[in-house]
């Protein structure tokens, strides 16, 4: 069968340091290649090379047959590929319509809205009449991330880039994206995935190679390769007969005897969340206490991300009462003063659009010491690396740009970031969502160890992973549909749900694992 794209030898270097080395692969029509690999192993590298695009500055070895004609590319965080100024339905039209000039004029318009409904269709997008009246941050990253699947449909593309799909995701919307990608390939478009979910990698690719710092160590059918790839088995997490069991690490629960231990850090009255005129979260009483981990779950689209925002100022469309340490805080992070900005701090899912691709990351660790604590500027540096080193980075690698660390490395990096605030109240995002086995239990042994060495600090934990939120979490707060269906402590909640949501959602990733 004939390539649609090929690389032979590639090497991609940047400042001496080789992101890719030696690397081959053959990409065909109606098939899927799975590049799969730890966090800064190659993958993203490798599969904007097959669009032609490389890091600045980067040197750049081997032969690459791009495709002929255009190609898509679903990036991991889908909403950066969108014009946030523009609605979805005139985004889609334009490239439709470029399709269409070869009709005659009075046929145009109605054959380019043809086109882009087929294209939603394509890419699973329900009610899409209603999308295309919507903004891009009026959709929930999934929705996001099928506009982007149907631009690429719209030009044509022979071949689809899609790093990260199921970032984020819960088990039952992971299926519908495997279905997704796989009615694309049907249509005889080749689809490269990079992806460090192996469940997703078996049930969708063909080929797969396997990446490790830069070259391939593993390749084949996936047939041959699995139950899992021999170099990947150690990064998988160790088997478990379920949530039900939980992980040894629960350093919250044993952290109650220490002074201060148990006291309310953070209290959130009855919330009601909207965007514009339609609510999308309401929740009852919410307590966090000193030593905490308070995980919040639930399915994509759930509200979790939005409660999240409204305890960290950054969503004003909202009605609580919010108090830290007893004292009211303000909704907005305009209001609030440096103190309580430093005592709430956040770490985003997108570690990457958190930074300035500018500036070098260290500068951009150190400086929330000094603009929150006031610290001096040198003393903030040596802070900023003591930290960063703590958490597993070099020096060397924080003092370069952000596009040259890879995502586990900028998470580690954002964490630091939070940390230098020296807050009461840490708010996680998601922040495993886009990591390898390996690297999501260091983030995971990570955070633990915070909580247990650092007897001011509470956690909310955001995730739609029952694993992770077992590893962690003291309590547990179910959403589904954005209300709050149940809260209890984590164990329990875990071993005898309440809710037949919060037992159907165990059910749901007991089957997924």
């Amino acid at each position: 069968m004939n390539a649609v794209a090929e690389i032979r030898d590639l090497r991609v270097e940047v400042d001496g340091r080789a992101l890719v080395d030696g690397v081959s692969l053959r990409v065909t029509a109606g098939k899927v290649t799975a590049l799969v690999g730890a966090s800064g192993s190659g993958k993203t590298t490798t599969g904007l090379a097959l669009l032609g695009e490389y890091p600045a500055g980067a040197r750049v070895t081997g032969e690459v047959r791009l495709p002929v004609g255009p190609a898509g590319y679903v990036p991991q965080h889908p909403g950066t590929a969108l014009n946030p100024a523009r609605r979805v339905g005139p985004l889609l039209r334009d490239i439709a319509r470029t399709r269409v000039r070869a009709l005659p004029r009075r046929e145009r318009r109605a054959a380019a809205h043809q086109r882009v409904l087929r294209a939603l269709s394509l890419a699973q997008l329900p009610d899409p009449e209603a999308v295309l009246r919507r903004y891009p941050h009026q959709l929930s990253g999934g929705q996001q991330q099928r506009v982007v699947l149907a631009q690429a449909l719209l030009l044509g593309a022979r071949l689809v880039v899609a790093d990260e799909p199921t970032t984020g995701q819960d088990a039952l919307t992971k299926q519908r994206i495997v279905d997704r990608f796989a009615a694309v390939a049907r249509q005889g478009i080749a689809v490269v995935l990079l992806s460090h979910d192996l469940d997703v990698v078996r049930a969708l690719a063909d080929e797969v190679l396997v990446l490790r710092d830069g070259r391939v160590v593993e390749s084949g059918p996936v047939d041959r390769l699995w139950p899992a790839p021999r170099r990947l088995r150690t990064a998988e997490p160790p088997a478990t007969d379920g949530p039900a069991e939980l992980p040894a690490v629960h350093g919250p629960a044993d952290r109650t005897g220490l002074p201060g231990a148990g006291r309310e850090v953070l209290r959130v009255g009855g919330l009601t969340a909207r965007h514009g005129r339609t609510t999308v979260l309401r929740t009852s009483a919410l307590t966090l206490r000193a030593g905490e981990c308070l995980a919040v779950v639930g399915r994509s689209g759930s509200g979790k991300t939005t409660l999240a925002r409204c305890l960290a100022g950054l969503h004003r469309g909202h009605d609580a009462e919010l108090l830290l340490d007893g004292a009211p805080l303000p909704r907005s992070l305009r209001d609030r003063t440096r103190a309580q900005l430093a005592a709430v701090q956040y770490v985003f899912q997108d570690a990457r659009a958190a930074f300035d691709e500018h500036r070098p990351v260290l500068a951009q660790v150190a400086r929330t010491a000094v603009r929150l604590r006031g610290a001096a500027e040198a003393d903030a540096l040596a802070e900023a690396v003591s930290t960063v080193t703590g958490l597993g980075l070099t020096e060397r690698q924080v003092r370069r740009r952000p596009a040259q660390l890879s995502g586990g490395e900028l998470q580690r990096a954002a964490l630091a970031r939070a940390l230098l605030a020296r807050p009461r109240v840490l708010i996680c995002d998601e922040i495993t969502s886009g990591l390898d086995a390996v690297t999501r239990r260091g983030i995971l042994d990570t955070l633990s160890g915070l909580l247990r060495d650092r007897r001011g600090l509470s956690l909310v934990l955001i995730t739609h992973d029952l694993g992770t939120a077992a590893a962690l979490a003291t309590r547990i707060a179910v959403l589904d549909g954005g209300e709050v269906v149940e809260e209890g402590p984590a164990r329990r909640v875990l071993t005898s749900p309440e809710h037949p949501f919060t037992a159907s959602l165990l059910e749901t990733s007991t089957r997924a694992t």
